[in-house]
């Protein structure tokens, strides 16, 4: 299997140049700045931080090998970004690499009471189920304005974790200033975070910080993109050498006979 990493397809001049083309480099006021930024700023201008793209570029690379590396062992990605610059590529770029995804309100326990939010999405499941059957048609047109709100409510909040049934190995956030209760969740849990963070973002309980505009849609898409080439790589990985164990198990069970 080829186990080379992925970030060595891209050189640090051709992400310095996608990323020079959607203005990655363009941070937030002096008087916005997080200390825990300081060495990703190269200058002001302006009075507007101007972002060190090539480190920029560094963190993204190491972003993209982690991403590969917990994806090739099966693990799960959360994508989270629910600013309006940023919920629909996060739903697009998860829905397309069949991965959980929340953009629309992070709803505060969804990791740290796991348990209480599953019962929610099955409501979900279980309302959508009784609809398929025909079976809404006992209740009054009351009762059932009432449960299609309901519906509706569920399916704004939680339509994109339906599918987690664990919890996930990664959260990939977008502004985590903005996403603070996710963040703060998934450090209580031990879990690894993925951001596009902002020079008013602090990023030092951030496992993999990658600083640039994150106030951008076209700046966002880029971040995603490559982060979602790596969870393709580490996706196809994992299903290869699922493939080998199972043959392997198989031979051995043809021996054994």
């Amino acid at each position: 299997m080829d186990n080379l990493k992925i970030s060595e397809k891209f050189t640090n001049e051709d992400i310095v140049k996608e990323m020079l083309g959607v203005g990655f480099q363009y941070g937030y006021s002096k008087g916005r700045r997080n200390p825990s930024v300081e060495s990703y700023i190269l200058t002001f201008k302006d009075k507007m931080a101007v972002i060190n793209l090539e480190k920029s570029a560094q963190a993204l690379k190491k972003a993209i090998d982690f991403l590969v590396d917990v994806t090739s062992q099966g693990g799960v990605v959360l994508w989270v970004g629910n600013k309006p610059e940023a919920k629909l590529a996060i739903k697009k770029t998860a829905l397309a690499l069949n991965m959980p995804f929340v953009a629309e309100r992070w709803i505060g326990g969804t990791l740290t009471n796991f348990s209480e939010i599953r019962k929610r999405v099955n409501r979900l499941l279980e309302i959508k189920e009784e609809e398929q059957k025909g079976g809404l048609a006992k209740y009054t047109k009351k009762e059932r304005l009432v449960i299609d709100k309901e519906k509706k409510d569920l399916e704004r909040y939680f339509s994109g974790i339906v599918n987690m049934d664990k919890k996930p190995k990664v959260l990939v956030l977008i502004d985590p200033k903005d996403e603070n209760t996710a963040l703060r969740e998934a450090k209580r849990l031990n879990l690894s975070v993925v951001a596009l963070a902002n020079t008013d973002c602090d990023i030092k309980d951030i496992d993999y910080p990658v600083v640039g505009n994150d106030y951008n849609s076209k700046s966002i898409d880029l971040f995603l993109k490559f982060l979602s080439e790596a969870v393709k790589e580490g996706k196809k990985r994992f299903e290869l050498s699922s493939k080998e164990l199972n043959e392997d198990k198989e031979k051995l069970e043809v021996k054994n006979l």
